[in-house]
């Protein structure tokens, strides 16, 4: 199992529904739920976040790997928590 390092800002709405996403999949799945998330905060963390190579939150790193960026669906979601758990 990966961890998993997630970039938001808490006004952003498209973070908003990536974490309502995210508790709806580990209610579905409780594999999901011993999966380490990282979230960081950029706009509390610039200095941090500024070491990644992203434009737009939610902002998804599995290990080095940026995953996923931007707007998310609920099955892009669970894409990168099966990715993870791998």
């Amino acid at each position: 199992m990966k961890k998993i390092l997630l970039f938001y800002q808490e006004r952003c709405p498209f973070c908003k529904r990536a974490f309502a996403y995210l508790e709806e999949l580990k209610e579905e799945n409780s594999l999901y739920s011993n999966i380490e998330i990282e979230s960081i905060d950029e706009l509390n963390n610039p200095e941090y976040a500024d070491k990644f190579d992203y434009y737009y939150v939610p902002t998804f790193y599995i290990g080095e790997e940026k995953v996923h960026e931007g707007g998310i669906k609920k099955e892009e979601l669970r894409d990168i928590l099966d990715k993870s758990l791998k």
